[in-house]
């Protein structure tokens, strides 16, 4: 499940979903320059289970004007015999009326 909240309506995402919009930005040259990075955040495990929940920034130029965030996202994960993968992610970002601590 991957949800986005940024202060309309939820939506919830299928993983196919997720990509299709942000690969048409990326493919096409809507959205270029894009980078996103964790800011900080905790991780808690329990036997083959983790959440990790933290602030990111991003910034980026999209249909020619640049752009910058910030926000908090959640992420859920399992231990499988591959590795760790994501189960669940959900982010909100800041917005007027909804503002980050500066650290």
């Amino acid at each position: 499940m991957i949800a986005r909240t940024c202060g309309l309506e939820p939506e919830v995402y299928s993983v196919d979903e997720f990509i299709a919009p942000r690969a048409a930005l990326l493919t096409f040259g809507d959205l270029v320059d894009f980078k996103e990075w964790a800011v900080t955040g905790r991780v808690e495990t329990f036997g083959d289970i983790a959440h990790w929940f933290g602030s990111y920034a991003k910034e980026g130029v999209q249909n020619g004007t640049p752009f910058t965030g910030r926000g908090m996202k959640t992420m859920q994960f399992i231990r499988t015999p591959d590795g760790w993968r994501i189960t669940a992610a959900a982010w909100d970002d800041e917005r007027p009326g909804l503002t980050m601590a500066t650290p």
